[in-house]
């Protein structure tokens, strides 16, 4: 099982896109918050896959009424829990492992910063960075998550 995993878009603005070639073939899309408005929700759902998202911290009314803070979804047999802000890197591992207890794998967002770390039990967080605002990253950044025998494996996939 293929699942994309974004972040941060942070649209409409200026000459934005989504990576629709990187998304369309996924078993699902996941978006770890901040789209800024419905559309961007609304556009990546008219892609095919299900979307399954949080909110993030610059979101519209609409948004923020209608998605969760954080969630967990199950895939063949993994947890992966989804928070768009998951705090300072100092003992973010530590912190997300005992905020999400039971879950194999948490995505999260927030600093555009394209992240992935593994606990000694296996417990994983990444963050796929942003495919339309990279601030000070050297390029626009997206992962996917391959679900397979009850494991996940995380790739980051820099984009143009």
């Amino acid at each position: 099982m293929l699942l994309a995993v974004i972040s941060d878009t942070h649209m409409p603005l200026g000459k934005r896109r989504l990576p629709v070639e990187h998304l369309v073939g996924a078993d699902a899309i996941l978006h770890a918050g901040d789209f800024s408005a419905r559309s961007v929700l609304e556009e990546l759902q008219t892609l095919g896959p299900p979307v399954h998202a949080v909110r993030g911290n610059v979101e519209d009314p609409w948004i923020h009424t209608h998605l969760p803070l954080q969630r967990t979804l199950e895939f063949a047999g993994v947890r992966i829990g989804m928070i768009h802000d998951a705090g300072p890197a100092a003992g973010r591992l530590a912190r997300l492992r005992r905020r999400f207890r039971d879950e194999d794998a948490v995505i999260f967002g927030h600093s555009h910063i394209p992240l992935h770390e593994t606990a000694e039990d296996g417990f994983q967080i990444f963050n796929p960075g942003s495919p339309t605002e990279k601030r000070r990253q050297p390029k626009f950044t997206m992962g996917y998550a391959r679900v397979d025998d009850r494991t996940v494996t995380f790739e980051l996939v820099e984009l143009g």
